[in-house]
């Protein structure tokens, strides 16, 4: 996993870690807000990114609008620390079971 998906993940589980929907667009504005990612990279930089945690079975997409899309969560996500390397990563329960920074099991 990218330190990019890793915010992503932190952006959703500190602020939309509930079943309304919520936006790309959001995500992308909490993340250069908080300075999390580069100035430099566009929402469709991003794009990718969305659409690996789509494959994960994290989020999937309810709709779209030319760059906007909105998400919904699949399941509520929850912080798991990794046995192996300490960090904290937000995960839901349908997910598999292992660390997306060093794949340990978790």
């Amino acid at each position: 996993m990218s330190d990019i998906s890793l915010e992503i993940r932190n952006a959703i589980f500190a602020k939309f870690n509930t079943d309304e929907r919520f936006t790309n667009d959001q995500i992308f504005a909490e993340l250069q807000n908080t300075n999390k990612i580069e100035k430099s990279l566009t929402i469709d930089d991003m794009e990718q990114y969305f659409a690996n945690l789509c494959d994960a079975g994290i989020m999937r997409n309810i709709a779209q609008n030319f760059t906007t899309q909105w998400f919904k969560l699949f399941d509520p996500l929850e912080k798991v620390t990794c046995p192996a390397c300490k960090a904290e990563i937000p995960v839901n329960k349908s997910e598999e079971k292992n660390c997306p920074l060093c794949n340990a099991a978790i």
